[in-house]
């Protein structure tokens, strides 16, 4: 591989919303018209797996490939059933989109669905979409996440990339006050369920802090 890990970042939830009450699983997505991001996008990915998963595939779904904008203009104006987002929940074309449709729902990922993706692509893990996120959801939603990752070249020095990993976690506490999603900064989150070699700069930060990881 060109690319190393420098660490990663937070948790990208995989949300799929539906306004359609008989749309309660994955599997209920069989013949209904399914935003799955837009094409190559992490998005799409993410929603094949999850498809897979299921024991559907791309060619069961009337699938749209669509942004997360188009997405949520697109259940709201009737033309699709349901749309595949991924990114940190609350995301904002959700919350938009709960705030104004009463009838806004988030499919669970769970169950045995969650556990095939899970033994089948190592790289998600278990999360729960907090109650109140958005709007009239008041419960805790169970799904899965990807984790947001920092990649360099294999050819970044080691100096610079050192640089940049302390310069991330030695701040955790002022990027947080700038963004919400620093809080989901740590050493753990940084070095855990990452399969990809990390680049030796980052590890030679990580194990100051006494973290080791597999550098190459």
């Amino acid at each position: 591989n060109s690319f190393r890990v420098v660490a990663g970042l937070y948790a990208e939830a995989v949300q799929l919303i539906t306004m359609d009450p008989n749309i309660k699983s994955v599997a209920d997505l069989a013949g209904k018209s399914v935003s799955i991001g837009a094409p190559g996008s992490g998005v799409y990915f993410n929603a094949v797996d999850v498809l897979t998963a299921a024991g559907l595939t791309e060619k069961d779904i009337v699938a749209q490939y669509q942004d997360f904008g188009q997405s949520a203009d697109a259940l709201k104006d009737g033309k699709i059933d349901a749309a595949f987002i991924v990114a940190g929940a609350p995301t904002p074309a959700i919350t938009e989109l709960s705030m104004t449709n009463s009838n806004v729902r988030i499919v669970p990922i769970d169950g045995d669905i969650a556990t095939k993706l899970m033994t089948d692509n190592t790289f998600y893990s278990v999360y729960k979409i907090p109650a109140n996120t958005y709007a009239n959801q008041t419960e805790e939603i169970a799904s899965v996440t990807v984790k947001a990752t920092l990649i360099v070249s294999a050819n970044a020095t080691e100096n610079d990339v050192y640089k940049i990993t302390k310069a991330i976690f030695d701040n955790i506490d002022a990027i947080t006050k700038e963004h919400a999603k620093g809080a989901e900064l740590s050493l753990e989150n940084a070095t855990e369920g990452l399969t990809v070699p990390f680049h030796a700069g980052a590890a030679k930060y990580f194990a100051e802090k006494g973290v080791n990881v597999e550098a190459k």
